[in-house]
């Protein structure tokens, strides 16, 4: 192929990923993107479906969001809980939720800066503030009483229910983030239904945290798409780790309704993808990427998502339970024990069952003809 040739073909690769991104783009549209409690006062607001991507590498969480609604409203808030305070908030990258969801589809297919503030209000400390394209971003620290007066005070319509759920997420950890969503800075930007505004909150924690249990409030159904990135592949169980069984079809244990659907290496042709968006060179290669889908009545989802980091296992958690604290609940066997290599448990016992046949066959052999021949030796001698 000549160098002419070569080009041509990059340059209609590259195309045909952007077209295939932008349809993905315009078709989730409709859909809103994120992980948080939204608060709108006349409640014609609703949070349709959730994507988020959630990476943990050497002690740092890449937390990839992205906030849109459907419905009309001036005025929209929105509230995420944070178990420590960030490292950083920044534009997130533009194409890579499309782009993790077109990987998801063709795999199950194919197979069946801010500044920080010492400000505030009743108790309530500004940590850092800053505007992102049309959302107004300020992450406060604070017991969860005074977070809630801070919160009314700035126009959040707090119902009862989302009360109750901010006092228990406070309880583990006084950091939270609010998000207003500015109609005015949407109109001159030409954002219409909340067009979704990628977030990348970066945050060093010893483990990998998802909070699920806040797409419950003010809804019936939840449903959300989770990718995470993980250095290793993921399990549900200590067993399912030593005996290298993949958990692809499994509900994550203490999560009703988290399903993971797929899980493999990050292919060369999703990573170069993924790393050359925006504000996304910090992806890795060698890593695993596990896609889950949630899809569960509200009162179902009363858990968090942690996962440990040696071994990689899965498990919900009360939601409120801090990700800083240490728990190997779900260690069974010693560490010192060897684990097989993911997916190799169904080989190894093919392998086995073969030897096992070689071996028996052996033995009938020598039983009917090699037995014979010893006795007919024997006689001979005698």
């Amino acid at each position: 192929m000549s160098r002419r040739s070569r080009r041509r073909s990059r340059l209609w690769k590259g195309l045909l990923a952007v077209l295939v991104c932008s349809l993905l783009t315009f078709s989730q549209i409709e859909s809103a993107l994120a992980c948080g409690g939204l608060l709108a006062p006349n409640g014609s607001v609703r949070l349709q479906r959730a994507t988020t991507l959630v990476a943990w590498h050497a002690g740092i969480e890449y937390y990839l969001t992205s906030f849109a609604y459907q419905g009309d409203a001036s005025r929209l808030g929105w509230v995420v809980p944070l178990p420590t305070a960030p490292l950083s908030i920044q534009e997130g990258g533009a194409w890579s939720l499309q782009r993790l969801a077109l990987e998801a589809q063709q795999r199950l297919i194919r197979g069946v800066e801010s500044q920080s503030a010492p400000l505030s209000a009743a108790g309530v400390q500004v940590v850092q503030k800053t505007q992102i394209e049309a959302l107004n971003i300020t992450v406060i620290k604070g017991s969860g009483t005074a977070v809630l007066d801070w919160a009314t005070q700035q126009g959040f319509l707090l119902d009862e229910e989302t009360r109750a759920h901010l006092l228990v997420y406070a309880q583990a950890s006084p950091f939270f983030m609010a998000v207003q969503f500015d109609a005015a800075q949407a109109r001159q930007r030409g954002l219409t239904q909340g067009d979704g505004t990628p977030l990348l909150i970066t945050m060093r924690l010893p483990r990998l945290w998802v909070p699920l249990e806040v797409l419950a409030v003010g809804t019936d159904t939840v449903n959300a798409d989770l990718f995470l990135l993980t250095d290793q592949p993921l399990y549900t169980s200590d067993w399912a780790y030593h005996l290298g069984l993949s958990p692809v079809g499994s509900e994550v244990p203490g999560a009703p309704g988290l399903q993971i659907l797929l899980q493999e290496p990050l292919n060369a042709s999703l990573y170069h993808d993924l790393v050359s968006d925006r504000h996304m060179s910090w992806v890795w290669p060698g890593s695993w990427l596990t896609y889950l889908s949630l899809s569960a009545p509200a009162s179902q989802v009363s858990y968090d998502l942690q996962v440990t980091p040696q071994p990689g296992l899965l498990h919900g958690v009360p939601f409120g339970t801090p990700p800083l604290r240490s728990s190997q609940a779900n260690a069974a066997l010693p560490g010192w024990l060897p684990a097989l290599p993911v997916g190799s448990l169904p080989l190894l016992l093919e392998v086995s069952i073969f030897l096992l046949l070689v071996a028996a066959l052996f033995f009938w052999h020598h039983r009917t003809h090699g037995g014979g021949s010893l006795r007919r030796s024997f006689q001979s001698r005698s």
